[in-house]
């Protein structure tokens, strides 16, 4: 084999490809970074990124795969205002089997506008001489002689097109990716690709939390239920940074929120399974518009899974796989996919044979467990998959229900769920025997009527109703 140059390109400067680049930098000796946008300087939106308007939050799989990549990147974010929660202890949801009670902390999340997270992982990877972003890029498509791929034509804004070399290339685009035509013109099969679109519509809005609620205050999560006989409706409130919430409603076909700014507190009201996201707006502030979306479909190439893969390229984030954004693992995935990425190079080393197809595997593990906690639910939705769910999904459906439902009332299969839903742990932890005899048993402590918000947090959003 010939050897490897050094240098990578990595194609999207959102949060996988930033991530990329970093674990890329030690290994590559330089890195390019290229952007069709231009990249703000600091927590500002991004023409490019309309889903940062949306509820975001990285579980602690992720924070943790984020801190592992960028040291000290947690603390900074914590300085500019993110919120770290205890998971369940500040958690408030309400699941298609009832309320959860809030349980000792098992895991963290970590919360904050996407602008500040992309702008806080941004500035540090930036800092580093061996990454250069080149903004107002777009790449054309990959120079792959004999199966190899060289490098990348690209045009800058203004310029003409030329190839840049490198010795690896990584596609972090998103969901717009090129990669499925570009593999088309090099003569290779089309990747197995699976869709599943349960039809569910994103409107999100940023509120001034009342000012007894500006720290400390919980996630509150109205869940919908993919398996009722009607469109699922649901709504989550985030605590973010500089005493905000970020309030995000969604529902599914023929359910949908509008962005229409008067009905959005009606929606949450009145539409959800239970009102209590609308009655703690009822005291906030709302600031600016409804931002609305549709791009919400589960979608996931098996590149890993090809017989022929062309050499020095990689595809990760949502370019791989993109989920539905309100299960919450799109950041964690990436983060935990960058470092998958890091780890081949540190084992196998620059010069590796077959370096791209054994990165390309590593990435997309991280993938596995979250794609079958979104493609689990989303399934059942009327029309989101051809054919409707396999046999095997309903039957871990009916499974994980119980499980949920057990978790109502046992704290240890409760932990046992958030294990996986934090990307801790793979599902293989669900069939311990121990947690097969307690889904068996059910709930050891009785159903909750309400929202399990204390007093103060009661009081603090101006709720008039008591403490459970």
């Amino acid at each position: 084999m010939s050897q490897r140059p050094t240098g990578a390109v990595v194609l999207g400067g959102s949060l996988a490809g930033m991530l990329a680049a970093r674990a890329l930098a030690p290994y590559a000796g330089r890195v390019t970074v290229l952007e069709r946008d231009a990249l703000p300087t600091g927590p500002h939106p991004r023409r490019g990124l309309p889903q940062a308007r949306h509820a975001h939050q990285l579980w602690s799989g992720g924070a943790r795969a984020l801190e592992e990549l960028l040291p000290g990147v947690t603390g900074r974010l914590r300085q500019a205002g993110a919120h770290r929660l205890p998971v369940t202890t500040d958690m408030v949801v309400l699941s298609p089997q009832g309320w959860y009670r809030r349980w000792d902390e098992s895991h963290g999340m970590l919360l904050c506008t996407r602008d500040l997270l992309d702008a806080t992982v941004r500035a540090l990877v930036c800092a580093d001489e061996r990454i250069e972003v080149v903004e107002h890029a777009e790449a054309l498509g990959l120079d792959c002689p004999d199966g190899t791929v060289t490098g990348v034509r690209a045009r800058v804004r203004g310029t003409a097109e030329r190839t840049l070399r490198a010795g690896l290339v990584v596609d972090a685009t998103g969901r717009a990716s090129h990669t499925p035509r570009w593999l088309a013109e090099l003569g290779l099969p089309a990747p197995r690709t699976r869709r599943v679109d349960a039809g569910v519509v994103y409107a999100s809005r940023l509120y001034r939390a009342p000012e007894g609620a500006r720290d400390g205050f919980p996630v509150v999560n109205v869940q919908l239920d993919p398996r009722s006989w009607g469109p699922g409706r649901g709504g989550v409130l985030l605590p973010v940074e500089d005493g905000r919430w970020l309030v995000t409603l969604y529902g599914s076909r023929g359910g949908e929120p509008s962005a229409d700014a008067g009905d959005f507190e009606r929606y949450a009201r009145k539409e959800l399974r239970h009102p209590v996201i609308g009655e703690l707006l009822a005291r906030a502030e709302p600031l600016g518009d409804v931002s609305l979306t549709r791009t919400t479909a589960n979608r996931r190439h098996f590149y890993e899974r090809m017989p022929g893969w062309p050499e020095n390229l990689v595809v990760l984030g949502d370019a791989l796989a993109a989920f539905n954004p309100v299960y919450g693992h799109g950041m964690s995935v990436a983060a935990q996919s960058a470092l998958a990425l890091r780890s081949v190079l540190g084992r196998s080393g620059w010069q590796a044979p077959e370096l791209a197809r054994s990165a390309q595997r590593a990435v997309a593990r991280p993938v596995g467990a979250a794609w079958e906690l979104a493609v689990g639910q989303d399934v059942f939705f009327p029309g989101a998959a051809r054919g409707g769910p396999s046999l095997r999904e309903r039957l871990s459906a009916a499974y994980v229900g119980r499980l949920a439902y057990t978790a109502t009332g046992n704290g240890r299969v409760a932990r046992r769920v958030t294990d996986v839903m934090a990307l801790e742990r793979g599902a293989h932890v669900l069939l311990a025997p121990s947690v097969l005899t307690a889904a068996a048993a059910g709930p050891l402590k009785p159903e909750l009527s309400g929202p399990p918000l204390t007093k103060r947090e009661r009081e603090a959003a101006g709720m008039l109703q008591g403490a459970p």
